[in-house]
């Protein structure tokens, strides 16, 4: 069996029971990890079940998505990083249009501990927040336990 998987959901379908947490949102609202498509882009995702939507950070802008995957299974780390470097056995959780991978991460942000992507070449974690693309240079990034 897979380490992990992906799994095709919409913004009322609920999740499943083995969706991977990654944070709280403000409110108090539980996120899972996600990734959607957008303008040719798999974009790692924030996934708030109790609000029926899914977000991505793409253009500066928090963008809300009603088609996206979940990824499930409980087999990984949260490792301190930042400045776009990647460690070994990084989640990646998604692609640019011109093919650079995209990994998933997460920070404190306002109150929230929220989910992004994670862009190398930016050196940068974006997260999707209060309707805008906010860079952070330190995070956490997802790794697959060994």
């Amino acid at each position: 069996m897979a380490a992990y998987y992906w799994v095709d959901t919409v913004a009322r379908g609920g999740i499943p029971s083995t969706a991977l947490h990654g944070g709280v949102d403000i409110d108090g609202h539980q996120i899972y990890v996600g990734r959607a498509f957008h303008d040719g882009d798999w974009i790692p995702a924030k996934v708030i079940p109790g609000k029926q939507v899914a977000y991505v950070a793409y253009g500066g802008d928090e963008i809300a998505v009603d088609h996206f995957q979940v990824l499930c299974e409980q087999r990984f780390d949260w490792v301190p990083s930042g400045g776009g470097h990647i460690p070994p056995g990084a989640v990646e959780g998604g692609r640019t249009s011109d093919g650079e991978p995209l990994y998933i991460g997460r920070t404190h942000h306002e109150g929230s501990l929220t989910v992004g992507k994670v862009h190398p070449s930016h050196g940068v974690l974006y997260i999707p927040f209060d309707g805008k693309e906010i860079p952070s240079p330190h995070y956490e990034i997802l790794v697959l336990r060994p």
